[in-house]
């Protein structure tokens, strides 16, 4: 027995250890039935499988060092809601709990038990939810530190309802609707490190009582509506890493002591109307310096971008002149100087042995002359090259073909001369490549087939001579091709396979017939062919090019008939010697003196044909019912059908069969977008619908599953914002997927602009529909139930409730398209023609920032008049080609701007956001709740 005495210390051990690692029972079981009660919610991450002895092992759950208490408990995205408020009293039960979160689920108000039970917290969260009404008090909770109820709804100012909490560290009140003064008194506290109060409706100054807080490393005021200059004693806050204070209306100049803050890290301030000069010595300790789209002046200082560590300076949209510096750290990854009155040359920036970071260069829209420096070529991980817009001459240098990782090459609208170096075909990854506007000459290299990436090739207005190589027949991804304004010749032979956008070959010296090769390019929007020497007919393949929205044949040397077009097809042909198929009218008088006995004999024919036709008619009827009931039993199989919403009058009057006996007729056919078709259904009380069919593009839709389809469907019928489109209802069947909305007689946004309505809109109806649809946007990208991403957002997927009144379509789009198993082209998968990002090119993801992007061509539309694809060219790109800050107002509708001086400033200021909003950085592009803000304060 004595042999085992010496194991005795370690069995105990073991005894004592498990005892201590065991939560309290009266723990476990209160887990235990918060389980229970949150399982079934629809993306509860606890469940049955769950070990029931060890909640801490539970998603979520943590617990003290031994497992002896639970100290944290997040329960982000559990899709709880307010409908059953008992699991707030659950957790308050739980006295060790220090922090919790509740972020990303659907409360619409903190329950009371929250008040008063979980006073003794010390981080809770409650950020994106649907919070509302004014802020509660929160003056029982003295332990806290950390408070987040961003991204809400919550509104009206803010008083005392944070007095108390004296040893609040973090406090964040971001994208809710607060009103009134930026809070200055937190009860006692001095210990508050971080506030962030971005994008709300606070107004007035900046308080000087802000600096009281010493501790502060974070101040957030971006996106309100603040006014007057920056505190001169904002130097004070000394612990300060981060200030933002972007899309605002703040005036004056940066005072001179923010270089003096060394912790700072981060300074924006951004759209605003700062005056005066850069402040010497501002990047000094900072890593990113954003002052664009303000009022500034002077030149930039001269170790502005030389600041060891620096990574982003964009100081573009300003009043700069002067010349860029020449010294560069080699920590800068993004430099934005652009739209200016910048002059000098572009820096020879030299590193030494240095390897430079920089990936985004833009210096467009300035006066920088001299030719394009050789040294460009250390900068070996350029991804965006943009010096577009300047009086820059000589050659393109080889050495670009050194910047491998190149993905855009913007030099349009130059004086760049001599031949395009075949080094360009080294940039394999190259998306976009634009010197259109410069005076280059020779032949178009066959070696840029080599581009295989490459979507949008411009060499327009140039003095290209020769035809077009054969070798860009294999160019796979070139969806737009810009050659007009040239001195091309020859007969065309081939043509890249997959243009979209738009082939423009004007002005030049084509010759032959109209290129065969265009019958393979089924998806072409524009076709300018005019002022060349083609010859012969048109072609009738040309009528059955489905997405032809404008053909340009004008001053060729083409005859024949012309063709009949579909309506929609806009289509010039003058200065040819083509006919009208239009009957002429001698040919009619001489048809009606012809003979009696012709006329008797033909009348004889006549008859005997319509006996005929009546026999086949009748015939044709009797084949036709045989094959409508084969038709019948070939239907697609319905799989389910039910209800998305709870409206007693909507259960009452769908009717899923007569649904579906409309959706087998073409005639109720209202709409095609590129991925849905829109049916009129009349049910038998009377009340209209819209019935969508999701089309199957590419057999990228994942409706293989429909349990998930289903819960997806769900959770997007439990959504309400009046500019969003929710379904009411679904039918699956075992091709496709039929959702069921409420009818509206006023078309799409692109029919009252554009298309066959025409009626027009005038400014404030404009305006109105601009705030809807980004109010619904921002609505999705911040929805409750989890952030909701548009696939394909453009003005042809806006309904229009009334005139005024907007409603966003395809919300369901990217819950059941999945773009990486398309087998087609980008466009396939992402969006409409006109509105897809640059960026998903070579991405292909689905990002908050790329609904932006197409949310300004929608502006963009508004503010011109004019389509997303226009003239043979994409609106954005003839919207960046026109503008310019001291004549902006050229490319407005000037049916509409010349209204009132009030309202062409009104447009101006919505043009300045679309212009933000189609930046080509993604990065760049404002946030939906900052771009609705800012479409807002441009009616002030």
């Amino acid at each position: 027995m004595s042999r085992y005495l010496h194991i005795l210390p370690v069995f105990f051990f073991f005894i004592v250890q498990y005892a201590f690692c065991q939560l309290p029972s009266t723990q476990v079981t209160t887990m235990n039935k918060l389980r229970d009660l949150l399982q079934n919610n629809s993306n509860s991450k606890w469940n049955s499988s769950q070990d029931s002895t060890n909640p801490c092992s539970w998603t979520g759950v943590s617990c003290a060092p031994n497992n002896s208490s639970v100290t944290s408990l997040s329960l982000c995205s559990f899709s709880i809601s307010n409908d059953d408020d008992s699991w707030s009293s659950l957790v308050c039960d739980i006295e060790t709990l220090q922090s919790l979160n509740l972020s990303s689920n659907q409360l619409t108000s903190i329950p009371q038990p929250i008040f008063s039970s979980c006073g003794g917290l010390k981080a809770l969260n409650f950020s994106n939810n649907n919070l509302n009404g004014p802020l509660p008090s929160f003056q029982g909770f003295r332990s806290l530190e950390v408070l987040d109820l961003s991204r809400n709804s919550f509104e009206t100012s803010i008083d005392s309802q944070l007095n108390g909490l004296n040893g609040l560290k973090s406090l964040s009140l971001s994208g809710n609707k607060f009103t009134g003064s930026i809070l200055t008194k937190l009860g006692n506290s001095t210990l508050l490190e971080e506030l962030q109060l971005s994008f709300n409706y606070f107004v007035g100054n900046i308080p000087d009582g802000i600096t009281n807080y010493k501790n502060l490393t974070i101040l957030d005021l971006g996106g309100n509506n603040l006014t007057g200059t920056i505190p001169s004693r904002i130097g004070e806050l000394s612990n300060l890493q981060l200030l933002v204070l972007s899309a605002n209306n703040l005036t004056g100049e940066i005072p001179q002591s923010i270089s003096m803050i060394t912790t700072l890290k981060r300074f924006a301030a951004n759209e605003n109307e700062f005056t005066g000069v850069i402040p010497i010595g501002i990047t000094r300790y900072l890593r990113n310096l954003d002052l664009s789209y303000n009022q500034m002046g002077g030149s930039i200082p001269a170790n502005l971008l030389s600041q060891k560590d620096l990574q982003t300076v964009d100081l573009s949209a300003n009043k700069l002149t002067g010349s860029i510096p020449s010294n560069m750290s080699t920590t800068l990854v993004r430099l934005r100087l652009g739209n200016n009155s910048l002059t000098g040359k572009i820096p020879a920036w030299s590193f030494g042995n240095d390897r430079p970071s920089l990936a985004y260069l833009e210096l467009d829209h300035n006066n920088l002359g001299g030719v394009i420096p050789s040294e460009l070529r250390l900068f070996r991980n350029l991804s965006l090259l943009d010096l577009s817009n300047n009086q820059l001459v000589g050659f393109l240098p080889r050495e670009l073909g050194n910047l491998t990782k190149l993905e855009v090459v913007l030099l349009q609208h130059n004086r760049i001369s001599g031949e395009i170096p075949d080094e360009i075909s080294e940039l394999q990854i190259l998306d976009k490549l634009n010197i259109s506007w410069n005076s280059l000459n020779g032949s178009i290299p066959p070696s840029l087939s080599k581009l295989q990436k490459l979507t949008k090739l411009d060499l327009q207005a140039n003095s290209l001579t020769g035809g077009i190589p054969d070798s860009f027949s294999s160019m796979d991804s070139l969806l737009e091709l810009q050659l007009g304004k040239n001195n091309l010749g020859g007969v065309v032979r081939s043509l890249p396979t997959k243009l979209q956008i738009s082939l423009n070959l004007s002005w030049n010296n084509f010759e032959g017939g109209i290129p065969r090769a265009l019958n393979r390019l089924q998806s072409l929007e524009v076709l300018d062919l005019s002022n060349n020497k083609f010859t012969g007919g048109i072609p009738s393949f040309l009528t059955g090019m489905q997405s032809l929205t404008l053909i340009k044949l004008s001053n060729n040397r083409l005859t024949g008939i012309i063709p009949t077009f579909r309506s929609n097809v806009n289509l010039s042909t003058d200065g040819n010697h083509l006919i009208n198929p239009t009957p002429d009218p001698s040919v009619v008088k001489r048809k009606k003196s012809v003979s009696v006995g012709i006329i008797v004999a033909s009348a004889a024919a006549v008859v005997t044909l319509m006996i005929v036709s009546i026999l086949a008619l009748i015939l044709s009827r009797r084949i036709h019912k045989v094959n409508h009931e084969e038709s019948q039993s070939s239907e697609p199989v319905v799989i389910k059908s039910d209800f998305l919403t709870e409206n007693s009058i909507q259960r009452l009057n769908l009717d899923f069969t007569k649904a579906m006996e409309a959706v087998g007729n073409p005639s109720n056919i209202v709409l095609k977008t590129r991925f849905s078709t829109y049916y009129k259904a009349v049910m038998p009380s009377g009340m209209m619908y819209f019935i969508k069919k999701l089309n199957g593009v590419d057999k990228i839709f994942q409706i293989g599953s429909h349990d998930r389809l289903q819960e997806e469907l769900r959770v997007l019928g439990k959504l309400r914002n009046s500019s969003v489109m929710i379904p009411l209802a679904y039918t699956l069947t075992t091709e496709s997927v039929y959702l069921f909305y409420d009818y509206t007689e006023n078309g799409t946004l692109y029919d009252v602009l554009h298309g066959s309505l025409g009626r027009g809109l005038d400014w404030s109806n404009r305006y109105s529909i601009a705030i809807g649809v980004a109010n619904g946007l921002a609505f999705l990208h911040g929805c409750p139930s989890g952030q909701i991403t548009l696939l394909d957002l453009s003005s042809k997927s806006v309904m229009l409730k009334s005139i005024n009144e907007p409603q966003i379509g395809d919300i369901e789009l990217s819950k059941v398209i999945d773009p990486s198993k398309s087998t087609g082209n980008v466009s396939a998968v992402a969006g409409s023609v006109g509105y897809v990002p640059p960026e998903y090119a070579y991405s292909m993801r689905l990002t908050t920032a790329g609904n932006v992007y197409s949310f300004g061509v929608i502006l963009l539309e508004l503010l011109t008049g004019k389509a997303a694809v226009s003239e043979g060219s994409e609106l954005v790109k003839w919207v960046s080609s026109k503008s310019n800050q001291d004549n902006f107002d050229q490319v407005l509708d000037s049916t509409v701007s010349r209204t009132s001086s009030g309202i062409r400033d009104q447009m101006l200021a919505v043009l300045k956001v679309a212009l933000a909003c189609v930046s080509v950085s993604p990065e760049e592009r404002p946030k939906m709740r900052s771009v609705l803000r800012m479409l807002l304060n441009a009616r002030n």
